[in-house]
């Protein structure tokens, strides 16, 4: 493997680590946010919604659910178009 080969997989590699950074810090930044907020501001957390049938802690908490499977989406999105794509490139060029 060539050393400009190297680089452009470090390249890739790192910004595969910098997508999963920001993936995982969302998660975790809503996660916590939301015990966060079950923990210390229990009357915001029961505050009734829609007609009140329903508590903002039920949406916010069904909110986090929801979220981390569309952030695995977004990753497995952009890792079919470009690092699978990237390194399939690579691959081909040392056959």
């Amino acid at each position: 493997m060539s050393s400009d080969d190297e680089a452009e997989l470090q390249r890739i590699v790192a910004r595969r680590g910098r997508l999963g950074a920001a993936l995982t810090a969302i998660m975790m930044t809503a996660y916590f946010g939301f015990i966060l907020l079950v923990a210390f501001a229990k009357p915001t957390a029961g505050q009734l919604l829609a007609g009140e049938r329903v508590s903002l802690g039920i949406v916010l908490g069904a909110g986090v659910i929801v979220l981390a499977p569309i952030l695995t989406a977004v990753y497995v999105r952009w890792a079919n178009r470009h690092y699978d794509a990237a390194i399939r490139t690579l691959r081909e060029r040392h056959k």
